[in-house]
């Protein structure tokens, strides 16, 4: 029996579908569910409530995902412990806040690939709190985010920055009072999901400074792209590795004791690659520590 099988059931479990499966697995949605049927029939048993349009993990069906994470999981370390060095090879998945993707991450990977060069690495860019969902799950190995409010027994997290806040501009801008540029220019706004914003609106509430709301971005990557078009300002995190974007805007200290972004790793406590992981967070340190020589 191929352990594929279970990585697809695993897949399904996670994403609730054949078709997110699909691409969970680089495979068609077909073929997840001629997978399905081959581990029915090789059990003997019915995994799934076909009744309806969208297959459905029945009782019996739910119940064999944790064995199967079990089963991958013994599958992905089996050589560990006889050759005292995990094998970096196969596929990490890997998620990321947008921030990270453009400087951070590839940065890491090239250095990560010079010592795993069979690795193969899947990146999902998202949010902090949906990463988070995600490792949870088990849907991700680990993820690039910032630190959570809330870290459960079953997570690990490791520090990688401390990114202070900073009031962020185009070079066009000639004021320096950062009090007078919020209360004069537009301001570009994080959306309540994001911790980045969580911690800029603490900031501008602490200190007593009402802003004029031009626009709300979702990820600190497009508010960083309205800033540099000179449609506004904003509060961000220095971003510890940035793009040429990012690079090239005018940063502005804050007063009034500004709090920082920690950006971190996090994983599953039980993660079978923990050894890659540490591997990744490591290079993750490197790549931050030359940006800071530099």
């Amino acid at each position: 029996m191929s352990v594929s099988l279970f990585k697809t059931l695993i897949a399904i479990a996670d994403h609730g579908s054949f078709a997110a499966a699909a691409e969970r697995v680089f495979v068609t949605q077909a073929a997840v569910g001629q997978q399905m049927r081959r581990l029915e029939n090789q059990f003997g048993v019915t995994l799934f409530d076909r009744s309806e349009k969208t297959p459905r993990l029945n009782q019996l069906g739910r119940a064999l995902v944790p064995k199967a994470r079990g089963i991958v999981r013994s599958y992905e370390t089996v050589f560990d412990d006889l050759t005292g060095e995990a094998q970096f090879i196969g596929e990490m998945s890997l998620g990321a806040v947008p921030s990270a993707i453009h400087g951070l991450i590839p940065k890491s990977i090239i250095g990560l690939r010079d010592t795993c060069p069979d690795l193969r690495i899947r990146i999902v860019p998202n949010l902090s709190g949906a990463l988070q969902e995600e490792v949870e799950r088990g849907s991700l190995d680990a993820a690039v985010l910032s630190q959570p409010a809330r870290i459960g027994s079953e997570l690990s997290w490791t520090s990688i920055a401390a990114e202070p806040l900073v009031l962020v501009t185009a070079a066009a801008v000639a004021l320096d009072d950062p009090h007078q540029i919020l209360e004069t220019m537009p301001y570009i706004r994080h959306t309540n999901r994001s911790p980045v914003g969580w911690l800029a609106d603490e900031w501008l509430q602490g200190n007593k400074i009402n802003v004029r709301d031009a626009m709300e971005m979702g990820t600190l990557e497009n508010v960083v792209s309205m800033v540099a078009h000179n449609l506004g300002v904003s509060i961000v995190p220095d971003i510890c590795v940035p793009d040429d974007t990012f690079a090239q805007l005018r940063k502005i200290s804050l007063m009034g004791n500004p709090t920082a972004r920690h950006l971190g790793v996090l994983t599953r406590a039980d993660c079978s690659k923990v050894r890659l992981v540490e591997r990744f967070v490591e290079q993750l340190r490197i790549t931050v520590a030359a940006h800071a020589r530099a």
